[in-house]
């Protein structure tokens, strides 16, 4: 190595030196610290203690961990496809030749820039049940509106942790796709990249609108949509903020979250180690749901060129 390229190696790493100490310092230092203390009993105010495997073999016969697992992989469950269709069916609409084209995209996109602390105050009165919008509409048509936030709908008895289905839960889904501007505006850059000979190529071969959506326009934006699951996937399993402002977890946990569960025994409980673990096997669950979206991606994602 010349002297010129170790100066424009340093020069190089000095530029990058800022991003470098907060990579360190900020992503990967927690990153080991957190794998480390997931097999410690530590609980911030003393030192860690190492007990091995323990965290781990309590989580899997803790009733509240698989309750709030199975709360998260519902909402994930309902969230995600819901919003995924949602999204690509504005898209389409918004991609359409229609007057005052730019105002619709504005107001579909200006929600997803509202805090999320701002957005469920609004969504608090929207949906309380005595002086909530919602029900009042609801009255002036004849139908009485639920505790949308705390009405239980159905409760099955098991042990040790009863499971709990209400209102909530369907809301929180509901209210989720109030920010969905974000992904609206991916999907709208995937189809004005579709080329236009595609259309004329689908027509001329008699192809109706159904016909050319599904031979067309979904299979070219099928890698923005497998580009869009991957972010779903991250973001419903760590879902957090929107209920715990809205339910706090309740009513009676049905919206109590793997997320919110962690963040109780990190700060609440002061049980780091166990906290800590939690993170862990959060990420293996993402891990392992990603990995199923990338190999079902061989048959339904189509590259143009491929």
């Amino acid at each position: 190595m010349t002297s010129t390229d170790r100066t424009n190696l340093a020069k190089g790493l000095a530029f990058l030196s800022p991003w470098l100490a907060g990579f360190l310092l900020f992503t990967l230092l927690p990153i080991i610290l957190s794998s480390y203390y997931s097999l410690c009993d530590y609980s911030l105010l003393q030192p860690p203690l190492y007990v091995g495997m323990n965290n781990y073999k309590e989580l899997f016969n803790d009733s509240l961990f698989w309750k709030s697992l199975v709360n998260t992989l519902i909402y994930a469950s309902l969230a995600l496809p819901s919003a995924m269709c949602i999204s690509v069916g504005l898209a389409l609409l918004l991609n359409s030749k229609i007057k005052y084209q730019s105002v619709y995209r504005t107001i579909i996109f200006l929600p997803s820039l509202v805090p999320i602390v701002a957005s469920s105050m609004v969504w608090l009165w929207l949906l309380n049940s005595k002086l909530g919008l919602v029900n009042n509409i609801l009255r002036v048509v004849g139908i009485t509106g639920p505790d949308w936030l705390h009405a239980i709908l159905f409760r099955v008895h098991s042990t040790p942790e009863d499971f709990i289905f209400s209102w909530a839960m369907p809301s929180l889904v509901f209210m989720s796709l109030w920010g969905v501007g974000y992904t609206v505006v991916i999907y709208l850059a995937g189809l004005q990249d579709i080329p236009a000979e595609m259309y004329e190529a689908a027509e001329l071969d008699g192809a109706g609108p159904l016909s050319r959506l599904r031979n067309v326009t979904l299979p070219m934006l099928s890698p923005v949509i497998f580009f869009n699951l991957i972010m779903a996937i991250i973001g419903t399993l760590q879902v957090f903020a929107l209920p715990y402002i809205m339910t706090s977890g309740g009513p009676a946990r049905a919206t109590y979250f793997f997320t919110m569960y962690l963040y109780d025994n990190a700060f609440v409980f002061l049980r780091m180690g166990y906290a800590s673990a939690m993170a862990w096997i959060q990420l293996l669950m993402i891990l392992f749901l990603t990995a199923i979206a990338f190999w079902t991606s061989k048959r339904w994602v189509h590259y143009q060129g491929k």
